[in-house]
């Protein structure tokens, strides 16, 4: 099936066809959700995205973890603390860590709990993490035990994210990483785990099986954002609800992350993947609709370093997670929002 923006072809109408909607049209408008325009849906199978475009509120360039460790600018150091790490920036560049951001290897593959904004030359940091794997607890294949060599994959099921980040709970976790893996196993009718480390989340993630059931998610979405200049985030919708929406203050920053973002909700969509199933298909009202409430509850904030801090807003529906950094007057960098 061809990614479609509602039923016609993005690619061949262009932008004229784009559906726009302004949050200020809702009702009791939201001062931070109303800073953005939603266009879309562009759809693929069960799974629909939505850009949100917006100005840009930083022009601080930061180096996501997954190019930073690739290039040797980050190290993760393994602590043998199941919830701890430590992590490293020995480079002149400031980096971003993304709550849901898996690093592979070590003792056990972790997920980051926090975002984290990682000054140039840090130092040693510790960081919150949980396990995306069980039982292991000695070195795999050639990996190095005692730093983490790759972080190209993100948590892929909003049951994960949600473990992490609102339950923050080991066990919890665990258990979701089982069900995601059961019910990827399921979709595709074999067992997606890897002989190699069979409770490991990321090792299921880049299975062969999964990696070419994703394909077609890949090809007709990752261009929809080709040559889109204001798009700074992005939603998206499972069968026909609205998952879960990332937002970034610049182009350039969701621009690096979108390969990255657009493999973990492709993973999600697989794993609910069932051809039977009829659905109506999400529409651009019905994310406005999410942001709207979730930036219209109650607010909490939490120091994680004394660089950045995270501000949250919940309603019994939808929570939304803001990144703040110090370093640009308190400036926010993200804003994650889940469905609940």
């Amino acid at each position: 099936m061809k990614a479609v923006a509602g039923s016609v072809l993005p690619l061949v109408l262009g932008a004229m066809l784009v559906a726009m909607f302004t949050l200020r049209n809702l009702a009791g408008q939201s001062p931070r959700a109303s800073e953005y325009r939603i266009s879309g849906p562009f759809t693929h199978d069960n799974l629909s995205v939505f850009l949100i475009h917006g100005s840009p509120k930083s022009s601080k360039p930061l180096l996501p973890l997954e190019e930073a460790i690739a290039q040797r600018k980050v190290i993760v150091y393994e602590t043998r603390n199941v919830n701890e790490l430590t992590i490293e920036n020995v480079s002149d560049e400031d980096v971003f860590i993304e709550s849901g951001d898996i690093v592979k290897g070590g003792a056990q593959d972790r997920t980051l709990k926090d975002d984290l904004i990682l000054p140039t030359k840090s130092g040693r940091v510790n960081i919150s993490a949980f396990c995306v794997e069980h039982g292991r607890w000695s070195p795999r294949g050639n990996e190095s035990v005692a730093t983490f060599n790759s972080a190209s994959e993100a948590l892929a099921t909003k049951d994960l994210k949600m473990a992490v980040r609102v339950k923050a709970d080991q066990s919890s976790v665990w258990d979701r990483v089982a069900a995601a893996q059961a019910s990827i196993s399921s979709a595709l009718r074999s067992d997606v785990r890897a002989a190699a480390a069979p409770t490991s989340m990321p090792m299921t993630m880049q299975s062969p099986l999964v990696q070419k059931s994703i394909d077609g998610y890949l090809k007709e979405l990752k261009s929809v954002v080709n040559g889109k200049n204001d798009v700074i985030g992005y939603a998206f919708a499972i069968d026909g609800k609205v998952n879960s929406a990332d937002v970034y203050a610049s182009h350039n920053l969701f621009a690096k992350l979108w390969p990255k973002l657009l493999r973990a909700s492709a993973v999600e969509a697989v794993s609910e993947l069932d051809s039977s199933k009829k659905f109506a298909p999400a529409k651009v009202e019905d994310v406005a609709a999410v942001l709207h409430d979730a930036e219209s509850g109650k607010a909490s904030a939490r120091q994680v370093t004394d660089r950045t801090s995270v501000h949250t807003k919940e309603t019994p529906r939808n929570v939304v997670f803001e990144t703040r950094d110090r370093a640009q007057s308190d400036a926010w960098i993200h804003r994650s929002y889940l469905t609940k």
